[in-house]
């Protein structure tokens, strides 16, 4: 319908141009220039007037065209997107139950988790107040064996204030020590025991190899030291620990003038034993000549795990003893066993020849000799074989015990 508009439009401008020269033609009196130019201005306005108005219905028909396909292509549009809508709604409202599904998993997973960490805190809290009690009462036993220790310390410490009390003290530690390292007392040493031929005794007396003993002693001077303990001032304290110095110069002295030392049932040397560690380690940090000018004078300063290695020594000498008096024993046995075995060996090479020369004897009998029987016999054998006498029948032996008229 639009093109049928359009093209009535066109051919009603063609006929209108058509009138236009018919006209043009019939006025004369104008010019033939006027005429052309009017004629040209009128065609062209009618020309104009044609286009323009097929412009507008161009206009008219593509804006009614448009519409039916702007209203087509919306309908169209919103089906789309209505199913677009619809399609993406379903995957929201999928992908919304998925991560609720996803959420509530976390929510439970979360609650039973904060469950569990409310119970390890319940139970944090109860072994916490177990513990706290606990503490408390080993914080409360502590006290009271700090007490104990203490007021043992103190009875300690007032014992030792004793001569008698330390001299005991020394002898228990000392006895501790030699039973820890496996000694039996009159077996590997001797307690209190006066030595012969004088008036000393030690307080204990090692037995070592060859009747040789060891002594020694455990009194040592504990005075200046505990004052030494008990001083509050640089001066009292160095006075203290200048009279402990003095008072263990001293002991060495006096075990070198006791008769420890002989030279024909003694070692060389006397063990004088501290039974504390602390006190030896002290001697040794104030003045390390005290040990030096002990062992010039042959007075070894033993403490309690000291002396255990001195008893090891001991003890290793006493099985190297042992083991040396076994080996001799050992060895007079061997000589004895040597003597027995030149004298087996004779007798058995004295045999062997025996046995030799019977099996020269047992030669000659089984080859020689029976040769010689065997030649007799094999003639008697061809006798008998020439009568055609047979082997042991009834016959044969009856016709071997007939006499010569009998036949």
């Amino acid at each position: 319908m639009n093109l049928t508009w359009v093209l009535i439009t066109l051919l009603s401008g063609f006929v209108l141009g058509l009138c236009a020269t018919l006209v043009f033609r019939l006025i004369q009196r104008k010019t033939g220039r006027e005429i052309a130019q009017e004629l040209f201005r009128e065609s062209e306005l009618q020309r104009q007037a044609g286009i323009n108005m097929v412009i507008e219905n161009l206009k008219d028909s593509f804006a009614k065209l448009s519409l039916d396909a702007l209203s087509s292509a919306t309908e169209e549009f919103l089906k789309l997107a209505q199913v677009k809508l619809h399609s993406e709604r379903e995957g929201n409202t999928q992908e919304l139950e998925t991560k609720k599904e996803l959420i509530d998993q976390q929510l439970r997973r979360m609650s039973s988790e904060l469950e569990n960490v409310s119970k390890l805190m319940k139970d944090l809290e109860k072994d916490r107040t177990q513990k706290f009690g606990e503490l408390t009462s080993q914080l409360q036993t502590s006290s009271l064996q700090t007490q104990a220790l203490m007021q043992t310390t103190s009875s300690l410490r007032e014992a030792l204030s004793s001569t008698k009390a330390r001299g005991q003290w020394g002898e228990r530690m000392a006895e501790d020590v030699l039973r820890l390292a496996g000694f039996i007392e009159n077996v590997n040493y001797l307690k209190q025991k006066t030595i012969e031929g004088g008036s000393s005794r030690p307080d204990f007396t090692f037995l070592l190899p060859k009747s040789l003993k060891l002594h020694m002693d455990v009194k040592f001077p504990f005075d200046n030291y505990l004052r030494f303990l008990d001083a509050s001032t640089d001066s009292e304290k160095s006075k203290c620990r200048t009279d402990f110095m003095r008072d263990v110069k001293a002991r060495i002295k006096e075990c070198t003038s006791r008769d420890y030392i002989d030279s024909d049932v003694t070692v060389d040397y006397v063990l004088l034993f501290i039974p504390n560690e602390q006190i030896y380690g002290f001697i040794h940090e104030q003045d390390r000549s005290v040990l030096d000018d002990g062992i010039k004078n042959k007075v070894i300063f033993c403490s309690p795990m000291t002396l255990i290695a001195v008893l090891a020594v001991i003890r290793q000498a006493v099985d190297n003893f042992a083991l040396e008096k076994t080996s001799n024993e050992m060895l007079a046995h061997f000589g004895a066993f040597k003597k027995q075995w030149d004298e087996f060996v004779c007798r058995w090479d004295l045999l062997g020849r025996k046995i030799e020369e019977a099996m020269k004897e047992y030669e000659a009998i089984s080859t020689t000799r029976r040769r010689q029987l065997e030649k007799p016999l094999n003639k008697i054998e061809e006798l008998r074989t020439q009568r055609g006498i047979p082997i042991g029948t009834d016959e044969g032996s009856a016709l071997s015990t007939r006499g010569p008229h009998e036949e």
